[in-house]
């Protein structure tokens, strides 16, 4: 966390304007709150909350927004912040959507990154850790909403996905 978060400082130190750090809920909350602790910068935090894998473990491909962000982001520097980068289909949504609000600039920030599982291209400025394909959970990330309290992250077995 701090040396993503001396990065983001060091790229945003000059910056005119509050930089508008967005955590795609659920799964980023964790993460954005402890990475929002190591910017040395003014900051403005939102979230945006979409669905894509349901209780599976396996994407739908299909990405629905269910919370929008509060803030205008207009012409302002805007760090979209996500817990897992896998398939990149919601992220490639998401910047499609932000893009086309036109922010001054539109980066990535990852905790993990999955790029074995990457059916669309698309950028990762700040990236915590690269993992390979395999299922994880807790720190925020969840399946079917458990384990998001876990202050570990754990690869969850298929044979675990299903038991109480």
């Amino acid at each position: 966390m701090r040396e993503l978060g001396q990065q983001i400082t060091r790229d945003y130190r000059d910056r005119d304007a509050h930089l508008v750090m967005v955590g795609v809920l659920k799964g980023a909350f964790v993460f954005l709150a402890d990475l929002v602790r190591w910017v040395e910068l003014p900051v403005v935090v939102d979230f945006m909350a979409v669905a894509s894998y349901g209780a599976s473990t396996r994407t739908s491909g299909v990405v629905r927004i269910l919370k929008d962000l509060d803030e205008e982001i207009t012409g302002r520097d805007v760090l979209l912040v996500e817990d897992i980068v896998d398939t990149g289909l919601t992220l490639d949504y998401l910047l499609s959507v932000l893009g086309a609000r036109r922010p001054r600039s539109l980066k990535v920030c990852c905790l993990l990154d999955k790029p074995a599982r990457r059916l669309r291209p698309v950028p990762v400025h700040y990236r915590g850790f690269e993992i390979p394909d395999v299922f994880v959970v807790g720190y925020g990330l969840d399946c079917g909403e458990r384990y998001r309290n876990l202050n570990y992250i754990a690869v969850l077995h298929q044979e675990d996905a299903g038991r109480d």
